[in-house]
């Protein structure tokens, strides 16, 4: 069984001259290959033109089974300086802007896909995913 606190910090930021966005999100799935270990939500919130804004987002796992899935973290009491677990953090970013009243809408889609990998002699210690990311 695992268990998994995380926090994920995200700046979010409308260059648009003329309109604000509306944005919601897909849950944050942190996954080792395919299983899932950890999830958490944006909240929706709406964005105004020419701003940016910080968001704190608690990505958790509660007693998630791992059934042999996660061979190297058996026995870990003894080497937990040696244990390296690659993690994928992976969202969709939803924005739409309505232009002209609700006459023209238009849907803005970001993907996003982190590779973190986790050291067992880092834990509890801010990881940076900023060069770790791919956007599509």
């Amino acid at each position: 069984m695992l268990s998994l606190n995380s926090t994920v910090r995200i700046v979010y930021r409308n260059p648009a001259t003329f309109f604000g966005v509306h944005v919601t999100s897909t849950p944050l799935h942190l996954t080792y290959y395919q299983l899932s270990l950890a999830s958490g939500q944006i909240q929706k919130f709406y964005q105004s033109r020419k701003s940016q804004r910080k968001l704190a987002v608690v990505v958790l796992g509660h007693q998630v089974p791992l059934y042999g899935g996660v061979s190297v973290l058996g026995n870990t009491q003894e080497h937990l300086n040696s244990v390296a677990l690659p993690l994928n953090l992976t969202f969709v970013v939803r924005s739409r802007a309505f232009i002209l009243g609700r006459l023209v809408k238009s849907k803005f889609y970001r993907r996003i896909r982190c590779s973190v990998t986790l050291h067992g002699n880092k834990l509890g210690k801010h990881l940076n995913l900023t060069d770790s990311c791919v956007y599509n």
